[in-house]
Order: C-alpha cells, then sequence, then structure tokens
C-alpha cells in the first residue's frame, strides 16, 4: 500500500490553497515530500532515503519504536486532564526532576516550547513585581506574542517593527564576530558587563528587571557557545536586581551535548537557573513541554489567586511518551553517543577548516555543532550564498541541513541522537567535495597563515570530566554507535 495519499504537485496545491502563506517549507523551489521516517532517515513518496542532520525534535530518532508504543498503549487506556490525579504525571515529574539540580523541583507542563517560555516570564514578571526583561541580539523563544517581543530573531526582520519598551537587547556572547572575540582576555566578564550596564539603564529610568532570559547555547542565532562564566556573573547582577534568570533548553536539552544532560551545566556546577524551560526533544515529536521552577518561584505564582491549569499539558499520554524518552535516552546510552560523535563529527569539521578557507569557525558540544562561513577569514564576511549552495548540493545527495545565525551563513548539525560516525564521514566527505567546487569557482585559496584571533583553539572553552577541552574537536573519540539500518519501505 503506497504511503502517498496524493500526488507531490497536489499536496503543494493544497497547501498553497489552504495552508497560511507565511508558513514556509524547506527547499521552498524544489520542496520535498516526505511520508515516513526512521531512526536518523527520512523518506520521501519515492521510498528515497535523506540523512537527516537537523530534526533535533526526533531526539531519540524518528518513529522509535518504545516511544510509539507507550504512547499507543496509554492511549488505548486513558488520556484525560492533568486536574485528575494520574500516576504518569507525577512519576514523569520525578523523573525528570532527578535529572536537575536540587533547587529546580516544581514542574508546570504545557504543549509546547512557547507555552513554556511564555508561562516562564509569567513566572517572572509575578515573581520579582518588575516588568523589564533582558534578551540576547539573534534570540529566538517562540511564536506567540510575548515571545515575540524578546525574540530579536524576530522582529528585527520586520523594518517597521518598534521594540518593546520594557525588553532590553544585550550583545550575544559570540567570541567569534561579537563584541568580544577569543583574544579577549576575559569575554565572559566583558559580555555580563554588558548585561549590568543594561540594567542600570533601566534603572536610571525608573524600570526594574524581572529577568535575563537565553537559550543555553544559541541556536537560530547561529549555535553560539557563550563563553564559562558568563552566565553566572550574569545571574549574580540580575538577582541583584531582584530578577531571575531564565535558561531556555528547548533546543539543547535531554543529553544532546554530551557531557551533561542540560546545556546550562556547561557553565559549571555553580551555575543553576531560577527558571528552566524544555520542549522539542522532551516528546521526541509529540507536543509536550515543561517549565521547572524553584518552590520560591511557584509560591509567588501561587500568591496571585488565579488558578493555573493547561488543558493537555501533562496528560497521561503526553507523560508516558515522555518516560519512554528518558529511558531510551539511558537504554541506548545518547548522551554518550553525542559525547563521542559529536567529538570525532568536530574533529574532522576542523580538518576541513585547515583544508577549505570557506570555513571560518567549528564549535559546538556534543551533537550541537555549527560551521560559520565566511569569504574572509581576516573581515569575517559572512558566506550566506555559499553557505545555502551548500545546503543545497547536499539535499541532491540526500543529506538534510540547515543554515541559520544574523546572516544565514552557520551551518546547523542538530540531528536525531542516534547519529554515528558513518553519517559523520558522509556528510562531512559531501561538504568536502562541495567547499572545493565552490572555492575552485571563486578562486579562494587558504593564506600562508590564518589570523590567530580566529583560532578556536584561542578560546577559553567547557572541559570535560577529564579536563579535556571538548567542543571544537579538541579530543577525539572514535567510538559510535551501532549504524542504524535502512528503512524498507
Amino acid at each position: 500500500m503506497s504511503l502517498e495519499r496524493f500526488e507531490k504537485k497536489k499536496t503543494l496545491d493544497l497547501r498553497k490553497k489552504h495552508i497560511g502563506p507565511s508558513c514556509k517549507i524547506f527547499f521552498s523551489h524544489d520542496p520535498i515530500k516526505i511520508v515516513q521516517a526512521k531512526g536518523q532517515y527520512m523518506y520521501d513518496e519515492k521510498e528515497q532515503s535523506y540523512l537527516d542532520c537537523i530534526n533535533n525534535v526526533a531526539h531519540v530518532g524518528h518513529c522509535h519504536p518504545d516511544v510509539v508504543k507507550a504512547g499507543a498503549q496509554q492511549m488505548e487506556l486513558l488520556n484525560t486532564n492533568s486536574r485528575f490525579l494520574h500516576d504518569n504525571l507525577v512519576v514523569y515529574a520525578q523523573r525528570l526532576q532527578a535529572t536537575l539540580p536540587e533547587k529546580l523541583s516544581v514542574c508546570y507542563f504545557v504543549n509546547s516550547g512557547s507555552e513554556a517560555n511564555d508561562l516562564a516570564l509569567r513566572l517572572a514578571w509575578q515573581y520579582s513585581g518588575h516588568k523589564d526583561i533582558i534578551t540576547l541580539e539573534n534570540a529566538y523563544h517562540g511564536h506567540v506574542s510575548s515571545l515575540i517581543d524578546i525574540s530579536p530573531y524576530k522582529f528585527h526582520q520586520l523594518s517597521d517593527a518598534e521594540q518593546n519598551q520594557f525588553v532590553h537587547v544585550a550583545p550575544s556572547p559570540d567570541v567569534y564576530r561579537g563584541k568580544y572575540r577569543a583574544d579577549h582576555p576575559d569575554p565572559a566578564t566583558a559580555y555580563a558587563d554588558e548585561v549590568k550596564d543594561i540594567i542600570n539603564k533601566v534603572h536610571k529610568k525608573g524600570g526594574k528587571i524581572a529577568a535575563f532570559i537565553a537559550e543555553s547555547l544559541q541556536s537560530c542565532g547561529g549555535q553560539v557557545i557563550p563563553p564559562v562564566g558568563y552566565f553566572q556573573q550574569v545571574a549574580e547582577h540580575v538577582r541583584k536586581a531582584g530578577g531571575v534568570f531564565i535558561a531556555d533548553e528547548v533546543q539543547v536539552g535531554f543529553g544532546r551535548v554530551g557531557t551533561h544532560f542540560w546545556a546550562f551545566q556547561l557553565q559549571g556546577e555553580d551555575f543553576v537557573p531560577d527558571i528552566v524551560t524544555m520542549g522539542k526533544p522532551i516528546g521526541n515529536g509529540h507536543p509536550m513541554s515543561c517549565v521547572v521552577t524553584t518552590r520560591e518561584v511557584a509560591e509567588a505564582f501561587m500568591s496571585t489567586g488565579m488558578e493555573y491549569f493547561n488543558t493537555f499539558g501533562g496528560n497521561p499520554v503526553s507523560c508516558a511518551i515522555g518516560l519512554a524518552v528518558l529511558d531510551v535516552i539511558v537504554k541506548e546510552d545518547l548522551q554518550g553517543n553525542a559525547l563521542r560523535v559529536g567529538r570525532y563529527l568536530t574533529n574532522l569539521l576542523e580538518k576541513q577548516k585547515e583544508k577549505h578557507p570557506l570555513v571560518g569557525d567549528i564549535r559546538g558540544c556534543g551533537l550541537f555543532v555549527g560551521v560559520e562561513l565566511v569569504r574572509d577569514r581576516s573581515k569575517l564576511t559572512p558566506a550566506t550564498a555559499e553557505a545555502q549552495e551548500v545546503i543545497y548540493k547536499l539535499k541532491q545527495q540526500h543529506i538534510l541541513l540547515s543554515a541559520d545565525g544574523p546572516h544565514r551563513n552557520v551551518l546547523k548539525f542538530k540531528p536525531p541522537m542516534c547519529f554515528t560516525t558513518d553519517d559523520a564521514d558522509l556528510v562531512v566527505e559531501k561538504m568536502d567535495h562541495i567547499l572545493t567546487e565552490l572555492e575552485e569557482a571563486l578562486g579562494l585559496k587558504l593564506p600562508n597563515t590564518v589570523n590567530p584571533e580566529n583560532e578556536c583553539s584561542k578560546r577559553k572553552l567547557p572541559t570535560d570530566e577529564n579536563g579535556h577541552q571538548y567542543h571544537s574537536g579538541l579530543v577525539q573519540s572514535r567510538g559510535s554507535s551501532q549504524q542504524t539500518k535502512p528503512l524498507k519501505t
């Protein structure tokens, strides 16, 4: 039986007719119609397989049988409002809390990352009694109105948009092309001082800070890895001003960074946010998300007297699926796989940087890796068109990758966590050929020496449990999980 209901052209025509025109589609001039997926592979209507390097939602792999089974079994038994007592809710909350610092002990379950971040703002406003929010350049936190206000990634795209007077934008802590770079003696303090300056300016105008919000690793902003110590100093400034620190883990949580379960933990054991939001990987594609906070913040929220409930948030099916995801992460050692394969991938990419002048920077942690393409390493001229060319050429090779960042020149790796070293070899081999062709066409060659201020080795990097710097590929491990076989359809 064919998995395709309509021919591809009819599907596209119906989409144009009935789906909002602002709902964009991947590869718009030649979109892919996906009808099935398994593991790190997706399949089109012609049964052609595509290696998926971008779907961080399918965290433990597309259509993982354990996750599918857990959801189906619970759906056959019961699904209802979380205002009824049900064990799945409390068991999942207990399991989730066990992965977090003890201070973060109270959960609110919702349905999407946007809902989670919107609720986090409400918690911050109520707890602090203040209104002003500090966000980062190029940040994206969701699609609802309150979050567009704090997402420069979105509101800067609108030429006539007015920035909310209560929202203040701090420089992205990007040590490659940001205000303070790898050659700065202490970029963490320098970037944190920018936040402190914003707080002082807000106070002078009579405002008060409710919260600082940041993705633990900026994703849409270009796979930016904050320098170690930055979050600690920002949290100190913000808490001193009466606000809270919100860590957005929607894209980077649940073991993706390899060395830790949560990306904020890369900053060190001495850093604990006041509120953590999570989504996407939490349900492996099922609409589920969560806000976790402290008892103090939760009690302040309750003091409003307004009851909070969410019809679908934390329902028995969602929690059964969430539990299955946690079980698979442990059973298949996917956090360990992210560490091993991530190191292997970044090491391969570092070798490409030595070979290709278009490759300006390699950065990442675990299976969260960015490749920034530039036309000139000294001027950091963004190679935007070239990044798009790489993406489309890879698509022709049945490999799905995307680009982002303020200049859309950062190739983003955020694959399902079952990604293997064989997958990494394949992608990098194809990239190598594409970059070679591009550079020959552009007449680009590596200079005899590389500008030292742009070298990853000059950064202050997080370290793993053995004291090794890991996220720029300086440590190599050839460990690999077993290759997932392509699906037979």
